[in-house]
């Protein structure tokens, strides 16, 4: 009852923060408006004011608070299934090949023959990068190996991205990967939002649903098929749910790495290990983060802004050498 207590505690501190970045992102911007103004643009038809705030500012907001909670929970999921604290789509290499598959898509000229084609080839390939990380390495190998095959599969989509942004026939079109290869949530809109969403949902659910696999795990493979734990059907779920909601993160915000390790294991020292109760609490933690980092960049004194992957980065590297040397759970 007191786990129950804390965790749905957390619940509502997290949801509260994460209105509370949200709602701050509508009143700063390069354009100066005022607290009375932002509010009337927001809940009345005010003119540019209201364009400015519901169809730039809102939408940027809810885009950096979408992708973060789609790598918070698809972290926490990976983690659980491969039961080790290191594990990231970011670090695993999971990011930067939904990333390519973007720009596969973009380069090739194939998403101008559908609105879902650039989501969907993120996804894919996150799928693919996923499936041989489980099969060379979930729960057989030690996690220097493990990262080491994800570094291998980062190393590879980045240097295919690399080789599409040399052969960028124009640079309208190297501008437009740029942004898959640093990030960024500037520009977006409620279409693009609505275009990820279902992609999130689903991916957030099949993680969710897998949350009973996932804590039989804890005990280990033998122990948890004695117990009555389908975890094929885990597996299948976790690779699933993971994959969805990195790509909808890639095609919405672009490849974005380290938020996925250091919101569940924040979440851990409030809400314990078991991973069920991790997934929903680091998908509201790290919407928090990449909200809070895209409003960190837009009050940085900088002449040119910071790219959302490169702020996320100087927050999330520290975190991730902090997750690798305190972590009592990391073998060599």
């Amino acid at each position: 009852m007191k786990n129950y207590v804390a965790a749905n505690l957390l619940l509502v501190m997290l949801s509260s923060l994460s209105a509370v970045l949200i709602a701050l992102s509508l009143f700063i911007g390069p354009v100066d408006i005022g607290i009375g103004e932002t509010l009337s643009g927001l809940f009345t038809d005010n003119g540019a004011i209201s364009a400015i705030v519901r169809e730039i500012r809102l939408p940027r907001a809810l885009a950096a608070w979408l992708a973060g909670a789609c790598l918070g929970a698809a972290g926490a999921g990976l983690q659980g299934l491969l039961r080790n604290p290191l594990a990231d789509p970011g670090v695993l290499g999971v990011s930067a090949a939904a990333a390519l598959g973007a720009v596969v898509a973009i380069y090739f000229n194939i998403a101008a023959f559908a609105f879902w084609v650039t989501p969907f080839a993120a996804i894919l390939f996150a799928t693919i990068a996923t499936s041989i990380l489980y099969v060379l390495g979930a729960g057989r190998v030690s996690t220097a190996r493990l990262i080491l095959i994800g570094v291998g599969i980062s190393s590879l989509s980045g240097a295919l991205i690399s080789l599409a942004m040399n052969l960028a026939p124009n640079p309208f079109a190297l501008s437009d990967l740029m942004n898959w290869l640093f990030g960024t949530v500037s520009n977006r809109s409620f279409r693009d939002i609505f275009l990820v969403m279902p992609f999130a949902a689903i991916g957030l659910c099949l993680l969710l649903v897998s949350g009973p696999g996932l804590s039989a795990l804890t005990l280990g493979e033998e122990t948890a098929a004695s117990i009555g734990a389908n975890l094929k059907r885990t597996r299948l779920f976790v690779i699933g749910g993971a994959s969805a909601l990195v790509g909808a993160s890639v095609a919405i915000a672009g490849a974005i790495g380290f938020v996925g390790i250091v919101a569940p294991h924040i979440v851990r020292a409030f809400s314990g290990h078991n991973p069920a109760w991790v997934i929903l609490p680091s998908a509201l933690l790290g919407g928090a983060i990449l909200t809070g980092a895209d409003l960190l960049i837009r009050i940085l004194p900088f002449d040119q802004e910071l790219k959302l992957g490169v702020a996320a980065a100087l927050i999330g590297a520290p975190g991730f050498v902090w997750v690798a040397i305190t972590s009592k759970r990391i073998a060599s």
